[in-house]
Parts: C-alpha cells; structure tokens; sequence
C-alpha cells in the first residue's frame, strides 16, 4: 500500500449509492472541498438536500459506464455487492481509482480511520482487513493528541514561513525547526499556557 493524502479541491469525484453509508462518503469527500455527483435510484434525506441546495449532483438513476467519464475518484456504496464489482470493473478500464465500500477484493484504495486536528491528520490503515482495529487505534491516538495540537500545527507554519524567508543556512533552518516541533517545546508550550489561565 502507498500511503498518500490527496488535494480533492474541485475535482469531480463520484459515488454510486445513496444511502446512510454513501453520505458518509460524501460527507468527507466535501469536507475536501471536492465536485461531488450522486448516481442512485433513491437517495437518503441528506443527499436529497444537498443535492436540492446544489452542494452535489445526483442523477436519480442507475450507473452508467460514461457516468466515470472525467472523474477522479470514485465510491461504489450501493447494497448489491454485483453492482459495486462492476463500478470497480469499469472504472479499473479508465484508469480511476475505487473504492467499494466493504469489500477490499474490489478496492484501488481504502478509506482510513483519521485522527484531524487541523492541518494535523494521522490516518491509519490496516489494509481492509480490520476496520474495527484501525477505530481502536484512532480513539487512543485522538487521546494521545489532543485538539490543542490544532492550533500548534498553526504556529509551527508560521515559524516555518518566517524562518523559510529568512536567508539563513539550510542545516541551522532544519535543526532549529525540528527543535519547535519536538515533544519538549511541545511540553513547554502547554505549560505556558496553562501558566497564563
């Protein structure tokens, strides 16, 4: 497996299905900012919605090979494991990436579990073989790192910007920059602030 996050902004993703497990899928393909279209019969509530507010496309009817004309990325999330198979099948013809929800046999790439905090996203796979695992693993390390590495990640960027602008030595700029980023500045950070509250 390559690990990878991809910039979806604007890119035409589609998923086929529109049920409770298709909105989910939708629901992280917007939050990435990506051009989502819907093909199924009958959609749930939600998807009706956004596709009435115009947030989506939704074409009420069923999949077309030509519907993965020009489309990144797609999500196969109907109830009928045949229909899935042949979302993979043709779009493995066209070169685009799939994922059919629960059935890795039939799968490009799967969905992680993903702690985010901000710019700061841990993901973990293990590869479709054990999803139950991988939300374990997500819930200890969603405790590990808190919602206040958000706003660290943020100040990390902006010494990062400050110091890339600088005309500084490139060894000194990466020595100094792993030592704000280590669990010490971290420590003292944290400390800090609980000092000024």
């Amino acid at each position: 497996m390559f690990p990878i996050f991809l910039k979806l902004d604007g890119r035409r993703c589609l998923v086929v299905g529109a049920g409770n497990v298709a909105e989910g899928k939708i629901r992280g393909l917007l939050e990435a900012r990506a051009s989502v279209e819907v093909v199924a019969h009958q959609a749930v509530w939600q998807i009706q919605k956004w596709a009435w507010e115009g947030v989506i496309g939704w074409k009420p009817r069923a999949f077309e090979p030509s519907d993965l004309d020009q489309v990144s990325i797609v999500i196969a999330a109907t109830s009928i494991r045949e229909v899935n198979k042949q979302v993979f099948e043709q779009a493995r013809l066209r070169n685009v990436l799939c994922n059919a929800v629960d059935d890795p046999d039939n799968c490009d790439f799967y969905y992680p579990a993903v702690v985010n905090r901000g710019d700061l996203q841990i993901a973990i796979s293990t590869g479709g073989r054990s999803p139950a695992l991988a939300q374990r693993l997500r819930r200890e390390l969603e405790e590990q790192f808190g919602p206040e590495y958000e706003s660290w990640v943020n100040e990390l960027g902006k010494a990062r910007e400050e110091l890339t602008a600088q005309n500084q030595d490139p060894e000194a700029r990466k020595k100094l920059l792993h030592e704000i980023a280590s669990r010490e500045a971290f420590i003292n950070r944290s400390s800090a602030q609980r000092g000024e509250n």
